[in-house]
């Protein structure tokens, strides 16, 4: 496999880039991705049976069953972000380790609990998100693996990213595997 081929398969839709300017549209266009996931989400891998939640999307990568568990986890962190950011001044955030967190005993489990969690998540954080205005959306947060000082809008951003990001790698397991 060459480096371009791993790339592919590492980021289907390429890293997050962040615009230097982030317009109301953007904003607007980002929560909706964020509204409507955890019923995309559900919808694609619903009727995957086990040995398939259990395939890697890529060579070293996470099954598919992880990757649903990784973002009902990392997606709980970011509506903790929000808060933090919203409820103190410029905080340094709690970071984890995800390859850790993947390989805890949960990660085994079945999906719907992590697809509950998705739904309610991003519940609350639309909810949330939508209630703040374009100055709140400026409060930021300190990350402490980068030491980057994160703006909420970027944040939302990442977030919107992060959801089509693992439903590519899910989407396109399914289609190389014939799994339609």
């Amino acid at each position: 496999m060459t480096d371009l081929q791993l790339e592919t398969l590492k980021y289907p839709i390429g890293t997050f880039d962040c615009p230097s300017t982030i317009t109301k549209a953007m904003t607007e266009a980002w929560i909706s991705i964020l509204e409507h996931f955890p019923n995309r989400l559900e919808q694609l891998v619903s009727d995957l049976s086990d040995k398939q939640l259990d395939t890697p999307y890529r060579v070293n990568g996470w099954t598919v069953r992880q990757v649903v568990h990784h973002v009902a986890d990392s997606h709980h962190h970011s509506y903790i972000r929000f808060k933090w950011a919203m409820t103190e001044d410029n905080p340094v955030i709690k970071a984890y380790n995800e390859n850790t967190w993947a390989a805890q005993h949960d990660y085994n489990q079945p999906i719907e609990l992590s697809l509950l969690h998705i739904k309610a998540v991003h519940a609350k954080l639309v909810h949330y998100v939508k209630g703040l205005s374009i100055e709140q959306l400026q409060r930021t947060f300190i990350h402490p693996e980068s030491n980057e000082t994160v703006a909420l809008t970027k944040n939302l951003g990442i977030y919107a990213w992060h959801s089509n990001h693992h439903y590519a790698h899910i989407q396109e397991l399914i289609k190389r595997e014939g799994w339609m």
